[in-house]
């Protein structure tokens, strides 16, 4: 099982309804390929309808005296492999209180093997270094194929399974972007409202990865 929803970021919600002088500064890194980094609409590229932006807004809104940080570390184009390597550099250095990583759209073209290896490692670095963990699972593309069909290597199912055991095995949070956009699927929704490109989710589909992560929040 992965960590549970109620207790793995109570100390979090607990630091964060404090109010001055006892406040204190909280920050939240968000790791990851483009998605994390927002999205273009008409030319014009939309950080603040992306999903870390959200989460921010979300927590500032629930947390009125606190003080957040949420810095994004995502590269556009990028897969696990890449943001492995750059995790301790680029991540660490901002000594977060949770760790956030989306790498699923991108992470398709690596073998089970890499993938999983990149996934455990960041997650192991960022729990070695004192912080709580968030995997998210692939948000959806358009439907629309956009890669060679004989490149592609790994599923989108495949890829949730693997972030999902990644979580299980070290007890981390697991944001379920993959079986939230499915059940909404099977409910009849269409993955056009939520796109805004073949491989990046638009403001409505942002907002789902947000309260997805906000569900690991509670209420204290």
């Amino acid at each position: 099982m992965t960590a549970d929803k109620k207790d793995y970021l109570k100390d979090m919600a607990e630091k964060l309804r404090k109010v001055w002088p006892d406040n204190e500064s909280l920050t939240v890194v968000c790791h990851g390929h483009s998605i994390p980094c927002g999205y273009m609409a008409d030319n014009v590229t939309r950080p603040f309808d992306a999903y870390p932006h959200l989460f921010h807004a979300a927590l500032a809104e629930r947390f009125p005296h606190s003080v957040i940080n949420v810095t994004v570390t995502a590269t556009g184009g990028e897969n696990s492999l890449s943001g492995e390597k750059r995790f301790k550099r680029d991540v660490l250095t901002h000594r977060p209180y949770l760790v956030t990583i989306d790498y699923g759209r991108n992470d398709m073209f690596l073998s089970e093997e890499q993938m999983r290896g990149a996934w455990r490692d960041m997650t192991k670095d960022a729990l070695d270094a004192g912080c709580k963990v968030l995997l998210l699972t692939p948000a959806p593309d358009s439907g629309a194929v956009y890669y060679e069909e004989n490149e592609r290597r790994l599923t989108d199912a495949k890829m949730a399974e693997i972030i999902r055991e990644t979580a299980e095995r070290f007890q981390v949070g697991l944001a379920d972007v993959h079986g939230t956009f499915e059940r909404l699927f099977a409910q009849g929704h269409k993955r056009s409202e939520y796109a805004a490109s073949v491989n990046h989710p638009n403001r409505r589909g942002h907002e789902i990865i947000a309260d997805c992560m906000m569900e690991w929040v509670p209420y204290v």
